[in-house]
């Protein structure tokens, strides 16, 4: 129980430095990752990206997802059907109808289309040296990485999020971690 309570604690803190960046700081970090994110593509065998809509000042990759059809990889964005259960993930392009998951977050509106994506973006609220992500608490991408075949699992964060943080026994580490 007390590391939930130092991880909401964490949480909070890492979610306001975030937020707190000046809107110029954010896009050129966002550029500075997605850089990272086109070179890590380049250097592996990826045809199928679960990607994600940015909230709560994450990293915004939009752009990027619409130029990479072009390059052979099919954007898929995630969807929450039930709690407690592994993301499930659906085609997207720029455009397409949004509306609210079982989670409260804006997921495209196909229910019932699913992909297994090669490599998924996880979006840190925070993350250590060991790999591991910290996210909103929720525990759907542990559940979706300790699913098999597991897709490569991408953690995109600002480096302003490195903390030290303890991984729960459920804690599934990243593959590997950009940052700006």
């Amino acid at each position: 129980m007390k590391n939930s309570h130092v991880k909401a604690d964490l949480r909070k803190a890492l979610i306001a430095a975030r937020k707190a960046m000046s809107a110029d700081m954010k896009v050129r970090a966002d550029e500075r990752i997605a850089s990272k994110l086109v070179a890590w593509l380049d250097a592996h065998q990826v045809a199928v990206l679960g990607a994600y809509l940015p909230m709560a000042g994450e990293p915004d990759l939009t752009s990027l997802y619409a130029t990479l059809p072009g390059r052979g990889i099919q954007v898929v964005m995630p969807v929450v059907l039930e709690k407690n259960q592994p993301l499930h993930f659906v085609h997207w392009q720029a455009g397409d109808a949004l509306a609210r998951d079982a989670s409260g977050t804006l997921a495209p509106t196909d229910r019932e289309h699913f992909v297994k994506p090669d490599a998924v973006l996880a979006p840190c609220v925070g993350f250590n040296d060991a790999q591991y992500r910290l996210g909103y608490g929720g525990g759907y991408f542990d559940r979706t990485l300790a699913q098999s075949p597991r897709p490569l699992a991408v953690g995109i964060a600002y480096a302003i999020t490195r903390a030290d943080f303890p991984a729960d026994a459920f804690d599934i580490p990243l593959d590997v971690i950009l940052t700006d």
